[in-house]
């Protein structure tokens, strides 16, 4: 089966590294014009410059800062002026980690403007050009610990379910104009994030990073981190026609890592 996205439009947040990257990346190999969104401009730039480019396809980069929402909303509003969307890629960079009794009020808002309220935006933006061509893909990266809460990540946990079930019950309102929304629940994969969240945790817990690395692993039982190439594989297809009867889904990609059914 080959994937082939040619003529299609993608924005793809969090791009500058790790799964974002990756994920536009595999886009750009599927024939899309790929539109990467972070706010380090010298990698974005970087990256885009060796993005694959065949016939017809145009990629750019987008700057913005998803931790402040009224200049996000500014700089994506501007965005859309100028550009449609068939396929939009819903991510960002995580919150602060920290458990629920470290956490204020303040760090619940902070990290919902974040993490929601951005997606939707970006979303409610997109969606325009997408219900009017009856066709758009919406796919959302989310984490396994909206099933099973990790308890070092409690803004994560909390906000990310909330996106999921916006995302489930988007899709159903949104199932006549054949545009389908799914959310990817992210396991363990090797990029500069879960290095931080090692990083973080053994110093937490006063033990190495190698210690903290071991025993992630050893919960896997595929017993290795994902390669974010492989993420980029899940979501060229869902963004595909192949994939044109998935959606309302959540779906793990985490090596087997998830213990519920």
């Amino acid at each position: 089966m080959k994937i082939v996205l040619k003529g299609k439009n993608a924005l793809v947040g969090g791009s500058s590294g790790g799964i974002g990257k990756a994920i536009a990346e595999q886009l750009a190999a599927s024939g899309a014009s790929v539109f990467l969104m972070a706010r380090n401009e010298q990698k974005l730039r970087e990256i885009v410059n060796n993005l694959p480019v065949t016939d017809g396809q145009n990629h750019g980069y987008l700057l913005v800062d998803f931790n402040d929402f009224e200049s996000f909303k500014t700089q994506i509003n501007l965005f859309f002026d100028s550009h449609t969307i068939d396929i939009l890629i819903n991510n960002t960079q995580g919150p602060k980690p920290g458990g629920a009794l470290e956490k204020s009020i303040d760090d619940y808002q902070e990290a919902f403007n974040l993490l929601f309220k951005t997606v939707c935006y970006t979303t409610e933006l997109a969606l325009k050009h997408m219900k009017d061509q009856q066709w758009g893909r919406v796919i959302n990266v989310a984490s396994v610990s909206v099933k099973e809460p990790l308890s070092y990540l409690t803004l994560s946990n909390s906000i990310r379910a909330a996106v999921v079930t916006w995302a489930k019950t988007l899709a159903t309102d949104l199932g006549t104009y054949a545009i389908t929304v799914n959310s990817i629940l992210t396991g363990y994969f090797d990029t500069e994030r879960i290095q931080q969240l090692n990083e973080s945790k053994a110093k937490s817990f006063n033990v190495p990073v190698a210690e903290v690395r071991e025993e992630m692993l050893s919960k896997v039982p595929l017993k290795r981190f994902g390669d974010p190439k492989e993420y980029g594989y899940l979501v060229s297809f869902l963004a595909s026609e192949q994939a044109a009867f998935i959606t309302g889904t959540n779906i793990p990609i985490d090596g087997g890592l998830l213990r519920a059914l």
